[in-house]
């Protein structure tokens, strides 16, 4: 049993959210669900392993940048597509970042900008820093020439 799940408050359109995320990740498990009047009212799901409670919790509820998921993306491919795809209806922003049609905000980060930016190095890490600041969707490439510049 995992300790600590995170909680989402939906606006409206949780049924709606998850057939979104459904269609995005292919390890996504719905595992319970809650009507109430015919609408959904709550629901326990997993992302790729990470378990989430969400509710729909009326319009005095909203999402801020304060919180964000955080998604591993080995590949260009894999970045390019989950960037593309959680941004749909929402918004594409700086450093990875997306804001999806829910307003939840995503981060979409290969493992390598992890490696980089805590590089014992401190001239790389900077490089590496600037070049991903410059960056809407993360870009390997470009983080691996800041990375080797000499």
């Amino acid at each position: 049993m995992q300790k600590a799940i995170p909680f989402l408050m939906f606006d409206k359109g949780l049924e709606e959210a998850l057939q979104f995320y459904s269609g995005i990740f292919k390890n996504m498990k719905i595992e319970n669900l809650t009507k109430l009047g015919g609408e959904m009212a709550s629901a326990k799901f997993e992302i790729e392993g990470q378990k989430f409670l969400a509710f729909t919790g009326g319009p005095h509820f909203k999402f801020t940048e304060a919180f964000s998921i955080y998604i591993s993306a080995e590949t260009q491919a894999e970045i390019d597509d989950l960037y593309e795809k959680l941004s749909a209806g929402g918004s594409k922003q700086p450093c990875g970042w997306v804001k999806d049609k829910f307003g939840l905000s995503w981060q979409i980060i290969p493992p390598i900008l992890e490696k980089y930016l805590y590089d014992k190095n401190q001239e790389k890490a900077q490089r590496v820093t600037q070049a991903m600041l410059q960056m809407y969707k993360i870009e390997i490439s470009k983080l691996q020439e800041a990375y080797d510049k000499n």
